[in-house]
């Protein structure tokens, strides 16, 4: 069996210093028919002393280069050190585990996304969502063994972390998915997402986004615009230097001096007429 074969049981440690609330979050794991040990930590601190021992419980796990667990479901808001600071330390760990939050504040979403979560739970627990989270942390763990996709779009039916984006709405977290992303346009240090539908505005540079999403088939084509590749329909010369057309709607952008012979190798390349 490999280290991410699909039918090997996941371990995972979970972190919630309410004792009511962490009880309800191990209940729900293990009735998880994919689950095969639940660590349960009161607070973060616990949860580092539990990886970073030489807990005879783990230490098969990195003998065969296997995270110390697969994945961790944290709560947020917990005293002393925060679920989104303890984040980070798993972040560093390689290979590093799943990282799923629980919380009651919907609100902090952006934030736990923005730190690489692979999943974000409300409070009260409820089993089918947490199973959508638990199906999720297998997606990740055999999409991370399986070869690099040539493809731009990456291999069909597999799921990246970034496939949707989650944006905040009147104090409701909505998720957006990237192929409805049209281009997206520089706000300082914050991104606008353009879509069929509108426009959202997420906390993530636009020079991120440039690097997370060019394999999916997007382009920089500005300092201030990110552009889909395939809904290029036009690339002209106009007042000023070259534009693009996206798409049926005739929207037009503008494309600078410096990314200009980059961007009309792309189309080229994708076989379309530069």
């Amino acid at each position: 069996m490999s280290a991410h074969d699909d039918t090997r049981k996941l371990v995972v440690l979970a972190v919630d210093d309410e004792p009511r609330g962490l009880d309800e979050l191990v209940h729900c794991l293990r009735n998880s028919p994919h689950v095969a040990k639940v660590f349960p930590a009161i607070d973060a601190s616990e949860a580092l002393r539990l990886l970073s021992t030489d807990d005879p419980r783990l230490r098969d796990r990195k003998e065969r280069g296997l995270p110390i667990v697969d994945a961790v479901f944290a709560d947020i808001d917990m005293p002393g050190l925060s679920g989104m600071e303890m984040s980070r330390v798993f972040a560093a760990l390689r290979p590093s585990p799943a990282l799923v939050f629980v919380t009651g504040h919907a609100e902090e979403a952006v934030n736990a996304f923005d730190l690489g979560a692979l999943d974000y739970v409300l409070k009260p627990y409820q089993q089918d969502r947490l199973d959508r989270a638990i199906t999720r942390v297998i997606e990740k763990l055999a999409s991370a063994a399986a070869p690099a996709p040539g493809a731009l779009g990456g291999e069909p039916g597999v799921k990246n972390d970034d496939e949707v984006i989650p944006v905040e709405l009147a104090g409701t977290t909505k998720l957006i998915p990237r192929s409805s992303v049209r281009w997206v346009e520089a706000q300082g240090d914050y991104a606008r997402l353009f879509t069929t539908e509108g426009s959202h505005l997420v906390r993530i540079p636009l020079a991120q986004l440039e690097e997370r999403w060019e394999k999916a088939g997007f382009v920089r084509i500005h300092r201030s615009f990110l552009v889909a590749l395939p809904l290029i329909t036009e690339l002209r010369m106009g007042q000023g230097g070259y534009q693009v057309v996206i798409g049926n709607e005739e929207k037009v952008l503008p494309v600078s001096r410096r990314h200009t012979r980059a961007l009309k190798d792309r189309l080229v390349g994708s076989g379309r007429n530069g």
